[in-house]
């Protein structure tokens, strides 16, 4: 077995590790499922929403084919219809994760701070001004919705590529959808640390590729299907502090496997 093949089962087993983690502090496990519980509700109502008026929304976004044959239009219309809607999802699964993070902020927080107190060597929590951290916050959250916006619209063009683009843009949506989310989980953990910039995290996860992925994707997917992200988000969140302190650990050595405590 191959190191990058562990690597990316041993992120396949954070979420486990973080569901375990967190169930055995109930009231805390409740209190950060009610944060997805309410975007959820207000995420799948803005999806039905969308799925409601797709008909409508795609014979505008397709005024070229109204020539068409009927068959052909339907097709090309549906075509349409299932990559607004993937994009669609892509960009909820991501501002829902940024706009939950935000809502349960301090529960998040308590959450990765047990989970750190519970393995050791945490460190003390770098002070930083409430209205500096706020305003970080919001910065980067426009900042994750934004490129999530762009990748997204990447993402519906790549599905109109001829059989490749179907099989692709799912694929695709998966990934990129992960690594964003998993940048967003790792924040606690990293800003605990003193790293409070993206790029920082970024590096950090570009140099462990294959275990950030394999956290990353499952999550991101368990995240899609509705009100699963009531039981998953806590779960994510103590995983993604087990996640950072792996990255960082690995980062300390840099000629040895990510530590796997």
């Amino acid at each position: 077995m191959t190191n990058h093949l562990k690597e990316l089962l041993g992120g396949v087993g954070l979420l486990p590790r973080g569901l375990g983690l967190v169930v055995r502090r109930p009231r805390l496990f409740l209190w950060g499922a009610l944060p997805p519980l309410i975007t959820s509700i207000v995420f799948l109502a803005a999806l039905v929403a969308l799925a409601t008026q797709i008909e409508p929304i795609t014979a505008w976004l397709t005024p070229f084919a109204a020539g068409w044959s009927r068959d052909l239009a339907t097709v090309v219309r549906v075509l349409v219809g299932a990559a607004l809607i993937g994009g669609s999802v892509l960009v909820m699964v991501i501002s829902f994760t940024a706009i939950t993070l935000a809502v349960g902020s301090p529960l998040y927080d308590k959450i990765a701070e047990s989970v750190e107190d519970e393995l050791g060597d945490a460190p003390i929590p770098t002070p930083e001004p409430t209205t500096t951290s706020l305003a970080r916050s919001v910065r980067q959250s426009v900042a994750f919705i934004a490129v999530s916006l762009l990748g997204s619209v990447a993402l519906f063009l790549t599905g109109f590529v001829p059989l490749v683009g179907q099989l692709a843009a799912p694929v695709l949506s998966a990934v990129f959808g992960g690594w964003m989310l998993c940048t967003e989980l790792i924040g606690t953990a990293f800003e605990r640390r003193g790293l409070l910039q993206l790029s920082q995290r970024r590096a950090a996860m570009r140099r462990n590729r294959a275990r950030v992925l394999g956290f990353a994707v499952p999550t991101f997917l368990l995240l899609a299907v509705p009100f699963a992200a009531v039981v998953v988000f806590p779960a994510a969140a103590a995983a993604g502090t087990l996640l950072a302190r792996d990255l960082l650990a690995n980062d300390r050595h840099p000629d040895r496997p990510a530590a796997r405590r």
